[in-house]
């Protein structure tokens, strides 16, 4: 080697040397490295273990958990097979003879059983009487999977239950309170509270009179019956049992909240009208004397005591039922005077009626809270440029109702260029229904304060016949 031609370029053979001296260094750095030990922590044994060991069950507490069972993955002896799970319940000194089992799959490490499910696995698998109680033994076992498949059983861990006899999960309201009376078949149903199943709460309108509870459609016994004062219940099983009703004063909306395991009832009267449905039949409405299918009134939206209907009504007359059961036994509300009503008790033999004269088109307005009733009969008015007053809405100009169908307004006159529409009264704010042009020869029913203003126009003015009809909201515009 030159060693002479080497050192010719000392600046330049030193960075070379030093690329060559990092690049070694860096290879015997690595290659001196020892490779880090991997070990792998070996599983313990199999363990269970239990939340409790002495366990009452009680039904108020039906969604909670009564029992978790826990378990560690216990070990496969390091050959890398799975493993997976059963649980074993049995009566303590069966030995596992006849096992309730649940296989518990792969990877799953727990299990947990509600006061409800326990209860009940109790009662259906273990065989024993509600209310009793009974002692289990519970163990897991594992299943290795390798070949051949071996078994590893925890410990056995013992548990003390007791069960309860469950209260009814469902609960009816009966009596002469009752819109239903005391039908069984057809009592009112109360629901059970969310979260609460053995609470259960009703709300609507009941009659003055007596009521209580059954636990079965069809069935009057076991009911549950007034107890020692109103805000107690008494659970009766027998005939010879006492059977005391609770009472009501006076018919009203009311929430009743019925507590079967402390045996509680409270009852309040709300604030809001005893129905909140409200029908109407008679020769003079849209469906006659068809009970079944009364025509149905509107509740108002911000006051919930009134009720309106707007429709054609016949010669005729017509009452007001609280519900379309057809046996006619229903509240109804009856009249008192053209303006007043009253609450006809169903059963009682009082029958009156208001009466409609002449075929039209009506607004009835009935406000529960004071027993009131309005009726009008719609009239038709016109305004606008094309009439002779104008747009002056105080003094429009009004239709003749036809004497046979008083749905069907007419006008005869002069009109001049320009526009109309029909208001149904002649209030000054402008605020009122209206019936506006859809064509020529239709009309709707504008809603006072909305903001659509569709008018018809004259454009040779002259004498002129207009025929409006606002149940078939057809118009005819004649000039004569």
């Amino acid at each position: 080697m030159n060693t002479q031609k080497i050192f010719q370029n000392p600046m330049k053979l030193t960075s070379r040397m030093l690329q060559v001296l990092g690049l070694c260094l860096m290879v015997t750095f690595v290659s001196c490295q020892k490779d880090p030990e991997y070990t792998v922590e070996p599983a313990g044994d199999l363990k269970l273990s239990v939340s409790s060991a002495d366990i009452m069950l009680e039904q108020k507490f039906d969604a909670q958990t009564a029992l978790k069972v826990q378990w560690t993955t216990g070990s496969n002896d390091g050959n890398g097979a799975s493993i997976s799970y059963e649980l074993q319940l049995d009566k303590t000194g069966n030995n596992f003879a006849g096992p309730l089992t649940f296989d518990m799959g792969k990877a799953v490490y727990e299990k947990s059983f509600t006061v409800a499910e326990m209860n009940q696995l109790l009662t259906d698998s273990f065989g024993i009487t509600s209310g009793d109680s009974i002692s289990l033994d519970v163990r897991i076992i594992a299943t290795i999977h390798s070949n051949p498949e071996t078994t590893k059983i925890t410990d056995v861990a013992a548990l003390n239950l007791v069960s309860y006899k469950p209260v009814s999960s469902t609960l009816y309201l009966i009596g002469s309170a009752s819109p239903n009376g005391w039908s069984a078949e057809n009592a009112l149903a109360l629901t059970p509270k969310e979260g609460s199943p053995t609470i259960f709460e009703y709300r609507g309108a009941l009659g003055a009179g007596e009521f209580k509870f059954i636990t079965t459609l069809g069935q009057y016994l076991p009911s549950y019956n007034k107890g020692t004062d109103e805000t107690k219940l008494f659970l009766r099983i027998l005939d010879s049992d006492a059977d005391d009703k609770f009472t009501l004063a006076e018919g009203a909306v009311y929430k009743i909240v019925v507590d079967l395991l402390e045996l509680t009832i409270s009852t309040t009267k709300l604030d809001v009208p005893a129905y909140s449905e409200l029908y109407m039949v008679g020769s003079a409405t849209p469906n006659g004397w068809d009970i079944g299918s009364a025509f149905q009134l509107v509740q108002d939206a911000d006051n919930p005591f009134i009720f309106r209907y707007m429709g054609v009504m016949a010669a005729g007359e017509f009452k007001f039922p609280v519900n379309r059961n057809s046996d006619w036994g229903q509240d109804m509300f009856m009249r008192a005077t053209d303006s007043t009503m009253y609450l006809h008790h169903g059963g009682d033999a009082d029958d009156n009626k208001w009466t409609i004269e002449s075929r039209g088109f009506y607004t009835l307005t009935l406000n529960l809270s004071d027993l009131t009733i309005d009726i009008h009969r719609e009239e038709l008015y016109m305004v606008g440029s094309a009439t002779p007053i104008g747009w002056d809405i105080v003094n429009a100009v009004q239709l003749t109702a036809d004497v046979t169908d008083g749905c069907m307004f007419i006008f005869e006159g002069p009109m001049v260029e320009g526009e109309f529409k029909f208001p149904v009264n002649r209030r000054s704010d402008w605020g009122q229904d209206m019936y506006m042009r859809t064509s020529d020869t239709e009309m709707y029913r504008h809603k006072g304060g909305e903001s659509d203003d569709n008018k018809w126009t004259i454009t040779t003015a002259g004498n002129y016949r207009i025929v409006a009809n606002i149940e078939t909201l057809a118009i005819s515009i004649q000039q004569q």
